[in-house]
């Protein structure tokens, strides 16, 4: 289903929208619905970066309300105030439009926020900061928040094994919500964008940005193919996360400085059935946040964060991190007990946050920047916009876009909804594990959603990698069951599954012997 890339070349859009996470494939949505003539370009697969490697949450956006090392802060910066109010009230608007419009893609869980006597925070400045996302929640989809006494949360399930029980002060519940797979969001988005008319092509690079009068020349390669293009856009929307700096860069000299990246990784393990839907958000012995989360009859830690210089193509868990995480894991619940041969799987990512010389690990609010002060008029980009609130992204991105530009055809609607494969209850599953994700399911989307390998299709089309096993021992059947869809021979279907586990070892560092029944 990928558009050829010949086909594109000397061809002239009204938005040329650079990366494919959340929210450029959101923006591509909103604006093709907008009756914009529309180009979006991802180097990778869709949702394959920082949008796939996030604590996957739909926060509430309590995180926001906290101001740091004393709540003190907020009045010294009112600005900060205004800013914080400002995302956790977007977060709680985007929490609900979720969960209404796509409750396929997200699942409620019970969280528990304990107070030490040690903690950041205080009991009342928890209850104060529950209370006013209350005041922001709309009454269909509620906080659902109450504060617990440690007597009364001492017989739920892992928050009875939290540390210090003595020193505990008060514990915060509240409902929670979490993405199944995000980047699973991300390609239901761009695949709406192409219903609404939309040109969109996966692992196809910006390779260099060229202004000719009064639009952009960008010159495209096929990451795959090595195929080239050359098309040209009134408007350049760099959503390129991470990367953003870099394609910047392509229109030639080097830019100001937009994005700082910072690393988080997490570890995920097997804990008792009875802790199935039970999580937990604390700060770890640093002051950093730290979450316990259930996800899919398992439970992972995480995140960690550090400033992130290196190679944005290349981001694993390191064995100093894990360790490191692990310890806090331990802290935090330590009749647990857990050891590294316990770690089923990890994942890391980097968050692509606004740079900012005063703030040195980054500026969280979503920022949007009009590059015409850097040489790059018609050239604009958002750092630090969160998974949580991609569609008001969009949304915004849009109407920037409206005040520049009209549109060239006529507007359509916007649909929200999940995409559903057809029903095929006959068909087997593809892992053991997770029911849910079917080889019916793996040859539709072959067929129709412009997958090009077994790692594209197992994690960000039938979800199927964000398993217990991962799908480790399913590789060689799954990529059988699409061969014939892709014109694999025999020796190109052993390679797709052998780059398929290595995929899984190198990037997740899966426990093979918990993986593969085989290797036990």
């Amino acid at each position: 289903m990928r558009v050829d890339l010949s086909s594109l070349q000397g061809r002239t859009f009204d938005v040329c929208v650079i990366g494919a996470g959340v929210n450029g494939a959101s923006a591509a949505q909103h604006l093709a619905a907008a009756g914009y003539s529309v180009l979006l370009v991802e180097k990778g697969d869709y949702g394959s970066g920082s949008s796939s490697r996030s604590s996957r949450l739909l926060h509430c956006g309590l995180r926001y309300l906290a101001p740091g090392a004393s709540i003190f802060e907020f009045l010294r910066h009112p600005s900060r105030l205004q800013t914080a109010l400002r995302m956790a009230r977007l977060a709680m608007e985007a929490r609900r439009q979720l969960v209404q419009t796509a409750p396929e893609r997200v699942r409620p869980l019970q969280f528990h926020f304990p107070i030490w006597d040690d903690s950041v925070y205080r009991p009342w400045q928890l209850r104060l900061g529950l209370g006013l996302l209350a005041q922001l929640a709309p009454g269909d989809v509620p906080l659902g928040h109450r504060m617990l006494s440690p007597a009364e949360a001492r017989s739920i399930p892992l928050v009875g094994g939290l540390r210090d029980w003595d020193r505990l002060q008060a514990i915060g519940a509240f409902c929670e919500y979490q993405f199944e797979w995000p980047e699973r969001l991300c390609v239901d988005a761009v695949l709406d964008a192409e219903r609404l008319g939309a040109v969109v092509r996966n692992y196809t690079s910006a390779t260099k940005l060229t202004r000719r009068g009064e639009q952009w020349e960008i010159e495209l390669g096929d990451v795959l193919a090595g195929d080239r293009a050359t098309v040209s856009a009134t408007l350049v929307l760099n959503m390129a996360g991470i990367w953003i700096d870099r394609v910047n860069n392509t229109s030639g000299g080097t830019r100001a400085r937009k994005i700082l990246g910072t690393k988080g990784i997490h570890i995920m393990v097997q804990l008792p059935p009875d802790c199935a839907d039970k999580g937990v958000v604390t700060y770890n012995r640093r002051k950093e946040p730290l979450y316990c989360i259930p996800w899919r009859g398992m439970h992972y830690f995480g995140p960690t964060e550090t400033v992130y210089e290196g190679n944005p193509d290349d981001i694993r868990a390191e064995d100093d991190e894990i360790e490191d995480l692990l310890a806090e894991a331990n802290h935090l619940l330590p009749s647990l007990k857990l050891r590294r041969d316990d770690i089923l799987f990890t994942w890391a990512g980097v968050r692509p946050l606004s740079y900012d010389p005063a703030l040195p690990m980054g500026k969280r609010s979503r920022d949007v920047h009009d590059l015409a002060a850097d040489g790059m008029p018609g050239v604009l980009a958002m750092t630090a916009g969160p998974v949580m609130t991609h569609r008001s992204a969009g949304t915004e991105m849009t109407e920037i876009v409206r005040k520049r530009l009209a549109p060239s055809r006529p507007a359509q609607a916007v649909d929200y909804s999940a995409r559903r494969f057809p029903d095929n209850q006959n068909s087997p599953p593809i892992v053991d594990d997770w029911t849910e994700a079917k080889f019916a399911d793996l040859v539709h989307a072959a067929r129709h959603e412009h997958a090009t390998s077994l790692v594209d299709l197992m994690f960000r089309r039938v979800g199927a990698g964000w398993t217990k096993t991962m799908g480790h021992a399913a590789a060689d059947r799954a990529a059988e069951a699409v061969a014939t869809v892709y014109g694999w021979d025999q020796a190109r279907t052993r390679r797709e599954a052998q780059s398929y586990r290595e995929h899984l070892l190198a990037l997740h560092r899966l426990r093979t012997d918990a993986a593969d029944p085989l290797r036990r």
